[in-house]
């Protein structure tokens, strides 16, 4: 769809020496590297060639263990380790800026303030209590439009055009996940987990709640039962990227046992600005009793 082309679109470059499956993220400004075979000198340098062309100003790159290095060489820096992204195997973001400005975090410090407060609090990896008059389900194709009028009243602007029925109804029979919570009949709270099946990983992502519903908790009982989906699945590798301003979010992976691994500056707008996002990963074969430092 056009409307879809203008948030995105994502391809396959190939050349003489490398293959490399990339994201141009047009409402994003950015370019994304999701997977590369080849030549890291030649994936490095159509990686920036990419991103001159489309007015794009930050580009990063998913890459193998014995490859980050390389990229840290040419001038990238690591942001965040996705823990056993690569089917066990741990992939390294390593981002290279092209702008002052989209380089420049403008809530570092804050964001440090509420990440240290999140890593104090207790392990919550019980079974969280759903509200007696809430109930839990799967979404079906037919929630298309429901499901887009939350994202539109939570969400001033979001990274992909979840407030568009057509999309949400996209995604869904493209295979994400969505768990919401209704309250009669009302639909006050979603999740979904989008998956990736060649390498048994899942990104747990849109999670959103009507503000007055906030203090419910449902966010936990939403992601647990993403993680028991994801479990049935055969998928052990779980993230999530959270606002680093968001305390709930952080708080809420925090507790369900995810551990922080890096914060990516000014990752995509959200709200009403260019946002910093912290990466949250969990080993969804462990089961985890307290908070370890290990």
């Amino acid at each position: 769809m056009l409307e879809e082309q203008a948030y995105y679109t994502n391809q396959v470059e190939q050349g003489r020496d490398y293959e490399m499956h990339v994201c141009l993220d047009f409402f994003n400004k950015r370019i994304r590297v999701d997977d590369y075979r080849g030549n890291i000198d030649a994936i490095y340098g159509r990686m920036c060639e990419l991103a001159s062309q489309h007015a794009l100003n930050k580009a990063f790159v998913k890459s193998r263990e014995e490859d980050w290095p390389v990229f840290l060489s040419k001038g990238c820096m690591l942001e965040g380790i996705y823990k056993g992204y690569f089917l066990g195997d741990d992939a390294y973001c390593m981002a290279v800026y092209f702008d002052l400005e989209r380089r420049t975090s403008d809530y570092w410090i804050e964001e440090d303030q509420i990440l240290g407060q999140v890593l104090q609090l207790p392990l919550k990896p019980e079974h969280p209590q759903m509200p007696a008059d809430c109930t839990l389900r799967v979404v079906q194709p037919e929630d298309a439009e429901a499901l887009a009028a939350l994202y539109g009243q939570v969400f001033q602007t979001y990274p992909t055009p979840m407030s568009q029925p057509w999309y949400v109804e996209k995604v869904i029979r493209e295979g994400t996940v969505f768990y919401i919570v209704e309250q009669a009949g009302l639909l006050i709270s979603a999740a979904s987990a989008e998956i990736n099946e060649a390498y048994r990983n899942a990104e747990i992502t849109d999670c959103a709640t009507l503000p007055a519903y906030r203090k419910l908790g449902l966010m936990r009982v939403l992601i647990y039962a993403l993680e028991e989906e994801l479990r049935s699945r055969n998928i052990f590798c779980a993230y999530s990227l959270a606002r680093a301003l968001s305390f709930g979010m952080n708080a809420a992976l925090g507790q369900m046992g995810y551990r922080y691994y890096g914060r990516l500056t000014k990752s995509v707008e959200i709200y009403d600005k260019f946002e910093d996002m912290n990466l949250w990963v969990k080993d969804l074969a462990q089961k985890e009793e307290g908070r370890n430092d290990n």
